[in-house]
């Protein structure tokens, strides 16, 4: 079977189920070291590298505007024929939609005639959970997909939380502020932290610092989308210059790896909860999280 994954949660979930070999294109996205050197079908519209407060509006004008974040090479897309199609419907900032897909190959007479597209729509953890099931019956490993979920869910189970019950305040974005939302609150929760913001299985939601103040979190956690440790390290740094907040005054500012464990829906959240749990306990995982000073 030859597979085509316009989404890094999925590609990382294609290589989990042991069929990194039948990945032939990815998108610009996917970082999964199997994937490197394999065609890439997608780009986005908006500058990465740009201040968080420029994408944020490049971000929204195009959502105003009706317009796509993402584009995708029909063209090549067709030259490489795939037999299944990975994209998603959860978010349609963070990667290709179906419609996006479809807007690719509508001018492309005979384009994907006998291909399937799967569209993964996990929010919380049993739906990402439920996705990797379609993935494995999609490719033909069900047996495998099925052992797999009982694992992860198992590892899911046995995280010990954190005593106390400290407040904590997720950050998926920090300019402006945006709060953790999908199956993070359920991370959250798992290791012992009552989340002051978002709800499981509800999208992520833009907040103001008055708010984030008036809810005076115990811990702040900084997990911006679409970035790893170091990254999130920094952004965390701009806060220390940022309002008042008794978090940030007494070091419980702490900065995560988005990308492996909490921004994609895909079974490094167990991880996430794991990392979360220790974070609570006020100990650090090398190259996973760091405490701000």
């Amino acid at each position: 079977m030859r597979i085509a994954s316009l989404l890094p949660s999925a590609t990382d979930l294609l290589f989990d189920l042991g069929l990194g070999s039948s990945v032939v294109a990815v998108s610009h996205s996917c970082d999964h070291p199997g994937a490197a050197g394999l065609p890439v079908l997608t780009r986005s519209i908006v500058n990465p590298d740009a201040p968080q407060v420029e994408i944020d509006r490049a971000v929204s004008e195009a959502v105003q505007a009706g317009r796509a974040l993402y584009q995708v090479d029909g063209e090549l897309l067709d030259h490489l024929a795939p037999d299944l199609v990975v994209t998603q419907g959860v978010c349609e900032v963070c990667a290709v939609t179906p419609g996006t897909l479809e807007t690719a190959v509508r001018y492309l007479p005979g384009c994907l005639p006998a291909t399937q597209v799967l569209s993964l729509e996990g929010r919380t953890f049993a739906g990402i959970l439920d996705d990797l099931r379609a993935l494995a019956r999609a490719t033909g490993v069900l047996e495998r997909g099925e052992a797999l979920a009982r694992t992860m869910q198992e590892r899911w189970e046995n995280i010990q939380p954190a005593p106390g019950a400290l407040r904590v305040l997720t950050l998926e974005w920090v300019a402006p502020p945006f709060f953790g939302g999908h199956w993070v609150p359920e991370q959250v929760e798992r290791a012992g932290g009552v989340n002051v913001l978002g709800q499981a299985g509800s999208d992520s939601g833009r907040t103001s610092w008055e708010e984030v103040a008036a809810l005076d979190p115990d811990v702040i956690v900084v997990m911006c989308c679409g970035y790893g440790l170091r990254a999130n390290v920094e952004f965390a740094l701009t806060l220390r210059n940022g309002p008042e907040l008794r978090a940030v005054r007494e070091g419980q500012l702490w900065a995560v790896d988005a990308n492996a464990l909490f921004s994609r829906p895909a079974l490094g959240t167990v991880r996430g909860a794991e990392v979360l749990a220790d974070l609570l306990r006020g100990q650090a995982r090398e190259g996973e999280s760091v405490q701000v000073p």
